[in-house]
């Protein structure tokens, strides 16, 4: 029996490298994993069986440190999150979600605005600077940042993810050449990108990282991610932790109530008012889905 880590789920098949240098291994799961309704997914570490084919049979997934539905990933480190002030101008408010999600699930955050060259994203910039958060502002056009982003990643399992048409592929591109990933178009009229990404895959770096490139998403798409119940939320929100002991009532829910010391704090400019509104948004969200869930379980 070998161990490896899942770079690939296509199709069925689950491509495992265990570092001897050779083609990552084509593997099924056993049947069991069905009929207990367990996918590997992509950075799960698995112990598989080599087939005299030349294929193998996954046998058993470790234990997991995290594991994502969107993107299908297990195991990463840091979520970076790809951002553009170009077209397509990236809403805060889907760097806000993904960045809550990967609070929730204990990795970190990095914001990379790409196309710096066409526009700066000053305002995304000092956002999240602000509050924080690694920023820094890259160009795969022009290589600008891209040597930063390496340092960021190096020896690390990361996600990039953003929505479509912001380079995420382009980027990986650029941090490694020879790559040749296919780069869609972003249409001007549209203003978003062509999903060029079908898959989820793990890239190895030469500098030690492990990068997954992810399906870029949109607005829509993120309604269909998980996200964590509504009293946890602000606590997924860094900027928030100083102030959430002060407020006046106990259970504050930091959306309207009097004597909110988060609310002051937006107020105060301490806190972003896009921050806050994404706050808000998502803990509307998370209210309705679990309404919708007790509904579901008859209560």
């Amino acid at each position: 029996m070998s161990e490896g880590i899942i770079l690939k789920a296509l199709s069925g098949f689950y491509y495992v490298d265990d570092r001897s240098g050779a083609a990552p291994t084509a593997c099924r799961a056993r049947g069991r994993f069905r009929h207990a309704k367990i996918s590997p997914l992509v950075g799960d570490r698995v112990r598989f069986t080599p087939l005299p084919d030349g294929s193998g049979a996954v046998d058993e997934i470790l234990p997991r440190r995290n594991q994502f539905q969107r993107p299908a990933v297990a195991n990463i480190d840091q979520m970076v999150i790809i951002a553009s002030g170009a077209i397509p101008v990236t809403d805060p408010f889907l760097i806000d979600r993904m960045i809550s999600l990967a609070s929730w699930k204990g990795c970190e955050s990095i914001v990379c605005l790409n196309k710096c060259d066409l526009n700066s994203a000053q305002s995304l910039y000092e956002i999240y600077r602000s509050a924080g958060f690694t920023t820094l502002r890259v160009s795969a056009e022009t290589g600008e940042g891209i040597d930063e982003l390496a340092e960021i990643i190096a020896g690390k399992v990361s996600a990039f993810t953003g929505n479509s048409g912001v380079g995420k592929s382009s980027i990986l591109n650029a941090l490694e050449p020879g790559f040749g990933l296919p780069v869609g178009e972003v249409s001007d009229k549209l203003g978003r990108g062509r999903h060029t990404t079908r898959h989820v895959e793990l890239f190895r770096l030469k500098n030690g990282a492990i990068v997954a490139d992810t399906p870029g998403f949109s607005s829509f798409d993120t309604e269909q991610m998980e996200g964590c119940r509504k009293e946890d939320l602000a606590a997924t929100f860094r900027e928030f932790t100083p102030y959430l002991d002060q407020c006046r009532f106990t259970g504050c829910a930091h959306v309207k109530e009097k004597g909110c010391a988060v609310l002051a704090a937006v107020k105060e400019g301490e806190i972003a008012r896009s921050r806050h509104a994404s706050y808000v948004r998502l803990y509307e969200e998370a209210a309705q889905r679990k309404d919708w869930e007790e509904k579901k379980r008859g209560t």
